[in-house]
């Protein structure tokens, strides 16, 4: 019978500690160099290593499991897994995992460390990563062997990592053409960034349109959005339809407008993006660009299966978008 590694083993090898090396296991990459974390990562991927509570979950429930990062970021103020958007793609993932006969882990973190850590505790088929960058992407490969898919990022990334996107720019000008069809003449994205996607699905919403587009960055924080909004009233109701790219912000928006005593669509049309659940949780129910999650979950699953079985991938794969109407816009 095959002796199992143990974490001083792999310390010795190394010429390290066993402290050195659980700090690195367990996240705490601040007590060790960089380069010392990266050694004590390949060394565990390589060897194999579990920790005891891997072991006995591995034990009890022999399925393979995929493992599905969320960025915790800023603007989702400590409930990012309460985003309807989030919510949404988990629901997705969670059936397409349990179909295929896979357990799904799921892990909302702040940092990439964060992910190493956990990709090397865990005997992972591999990654779904949600809302991280490429710089994040990248440095991931380097510290991890294992395939990942990932939702959102700009073009190729990497060797064995699939960027499983939607059009959003033709989601964008989808929404900008359905506006300027329906007559409006001075319309209003509004973003709390100009990068990446959310760049892509307002370029596209500027095209779609024409001239009499304009962009407004607004705040990530709830608090700070409706200061801005109270203080920038006058200027959003001087456009006839607002497009958030995303529904989050849009039903935000529609709140803010309703309690100002503005009629949605009546005097301000306002679209968002995803079309998530929360589309039919507001009155009037929002208007939207709909991407497919259960699509994309299949998408990126399959990705991860063919390059775990040593089958050609395609680094970017771009899924279709769909403008669904509802009440909270309307011809002017």
């Amino acid at each position: 019978m095959e002796e199992k590694v143990r974490l001083s083993d792999i310390a010795y090898e190394l010429g390290l500690s066993t402290a050195a090396v659980s700090y690195v296991l367990h996240g705490k990459t601040g007590m060790v160099s960089e380069r010392t974390a990266i050694r004590v990562r390949r060394a565990l991927e390589e060897r194999g290593y579990l920790p005891r509570a891997a072991e006995v979950l591995l034990a009890e429930n022999p399925a393979k499991i995929v493992g599905v990062v969320i960025n915790a970021h800023e603007k989702y103020e400590s409930h990012v897994l309460e985003d309807a958007f989030i919510a949404s793609a988990l629901n997705a993932l969670s059936a397409e995992t349990a179909g295929r006969g896979l357990q799904m882990m799921v892990r909302a973190v702040n940092a990439i460390d964060e992910i190493i850590s956990f990709a090397t505790m865990w005997n992972l088929e591999g990654l779904v990563l949600i809302g991280f960058c490429g710089a994040d992407y990248k440095r991931l490969r380097e510290n991890v062997r294992i395939p990942f898919a990932v939702y959102d990022a700009c073009g190729v990334i990497a060797e064995r990592v699939c960027a499983v996107n939607i059009d959003d720019r033709h989601g964008g000008f989808q929404l900008g053409e359905y506006f300027r069809l329906c007559g409006h003449k001075r319309v209003l994205c509004l973003s709390d960034n100009d990068v990446d996607m959310d760049m892509e699905r307002w370029r596209g919403f500027r095209e779609g349109f024409g001239s009499g587009a304009e962009f407004m960055m607004i705040p990530m924080r709830k608090a700070e959005r409706m200061t801005f909004y109270r203080e920038n009233l006058s200027q959003i109701r001087s456009f006839s339809a607002v497009f958030a790219v995303s529904d989050y912000y849009a039903v935000d928006l529609i709140h803010f407008l309703q309690s100002s005593g503005v009629d949605v669509p009546g005097e301000i049309s306002v679209a968002g993006f995803d079309d998530t659940p929360l589309c039919g949780m507001v009155y009037p129910s929002l208007t939207s660009v709909r991407q497919d999650n259960a699509e994309r979950a299949r998408a990126a699953l399959d990705a991860i299966r063919k390059f775990r079985a040593g089958e050609p991938v395609e680094p970017v794969i771009t899924l279709s978008t769909s403008l669904v109407i509802r009440d909270s816009t309307r011809a002017v």
